[in-house]
């Protein structure tokens, strides 16, 4: 096996000094989606014709990353890529970014790539292939950079005895901040811990023995500070819509509970630990401090959906998290925290909106002006705010 980091992104990142970590470290897949235009989505035994095979890059790790480098933020991401020409290419790719790949390393399994077939309405169908990504291990290094992140985000997909491990170094870091030996504050620990964001996407059968499992899955439900879940994730794991946001609910009350112990979560403030169960055209539903609030979609004549719920967490990571300064927030007015959970999902939606009038994952993703000049046309300002 061939393994060890790929130093990527241009730009700014060439001057960053070898030991600085980036704001972000994204964990997840720098896959090659393989795009098929159909004539239709093809029944069990049936069959279509593709007018039009064409590749793109994707993957909801390195989605997230690229999503937040164009958004100005310093994003870095941690993945894993197939030493063949699929490998090469992601790599290649990366490097004309700004997000920094020095935590991505390469291995000889075959390169992660998704097959989608994509139907005249824009309805899809997705089959993912490759070892590469499954084969995730984050290394010292890599573990050793999440203290010095300001927030991680993981995706479903990483695969669980990776997604326990980086659990277990965020909660560590909890504790060390939390206090010392003799229970007074650590004098080691500096700064808070970074805040941890989870990306739930799939069903529960696509997700076993190739992501995250569902015991864990629920670890994380109960430790990060933000929570993101799609619509079909939402019913296979909790059963339902409504089910979901009464769990998630139910969970950040017991994570604002002071009796719960220091790994439970950064502490934030009053709207704090935070998720969004997302429904695409349909809106989403915000879940603050265990109260629930529901937000429509912006309308726009969508040209392709895919990697819209990952530019949809990257803008709620941009406004949420990654502008916070470092260390334990002192808990704000109740209304203005609650403004700023409006205003937040506001924004992330316009970057998912904008994102879907582009084809395929990355392409679309907007710059902070296109989201402010989006949201002003809208009658918001720059930051979502009416």
């Amino acid at each position: 096996m061939t393994t060890g980091p790929h130093a990527g992104g241009g730009g700014d990142a060439d001057d960053r000094a070898a030991d600085e970590t980036p704001a972000v470290l994204s964990v997840g897949a720098a896959a090659i989606d393989e795009w098929y235009a159909v004539s239709n989505l093809p029944e069990p035994d049936g069959g279509a014709f593709a007018d039009e095979v064409t590749s793109a890059f994707g993957g909801v790790g390195a989605n997230v990353a690229v999503a937040l480098d164009r958004l100005g933020r310093d994003a870095g991401l941690v993945s894993r890529v197939g030493d063949d020409e699929y490998g090469r290419r992601a790599l290649a790719y990366l490097d004309e970014t700004d997000v920094d790949g020095t935590h991505v390393a390469v291995g000889d399994a075959a390169h992660t790539r998704s097959l989608i077939l994509r139907d005249p309405d824009g309805e899809r169908a997705i089959v993912t292939a490759g070892e590469s990504f499954r084969g995730l291990r984050p290394g010292a290094d890599a573990l050793a950079a999440m203290a010095d992140a300001d927030v991680v985000f993981l995706t479903a997909y990483a695969p669980d005895r990776a997604a326990r491990r980086i659990l277990d170094r965020v909660e560590s870091l909890r504790e060390r901040s939390a206090s010392g030996a003799d229970g007074a504050p650590s004098p080691d620990a500096g700064d808070a811990p970074p805040a941890l964001v989870f990306g739930l996407s799939g069903a529960v059968e696509e997700l076993v023995g190739r992501g995250t499992e569902p015991t864990t899955v629920h670890r994380f439900l109960h430790r990060a500070d933000l929570f993101v879940a799609d619509g079909v994730a939402a019913r296979a794991f909790f059963g339902s819509a409504a089910a979901a946001v009464e769990r998630v609910a139910a969970a950040q009350r017991r994570a604002a509970d002071p009796e719960a112990g220091p790994g439970t979560l950064s502490r934030r403030g009053p709207t704090w630990p935070r998720a969004v169960l997302t429904r695409g055209a349909d809106g989403m539903t915000a879940v603050a401090g265990g109260e629930a609030s529901r937000f429509d979609a912006f309308d726009v004549e969508t040209v392709d959906a895919t990697g819209a719920g990952d530019a949809f967490t990257a803008g709620l990571i941009d406004r949420w998290l990654a502008g916070e300064p470092r260390g334990a927030a002192e808990p704000g007015e109740p209304s203005a925290d609650r403004e700023a959970v409006a205003s937040g999902v506001r924004f992330a939606a316009a970057v998912a909106a904008i994102n879907c009038t582009s084809r395929f994952a990355q392409p679309g993703l907007p710059t902070r002006d296109e989201v402010e000049a989006f949201l002003a046309e809208r009658g918001f300002g720059p930051d979502g705010n009416p």
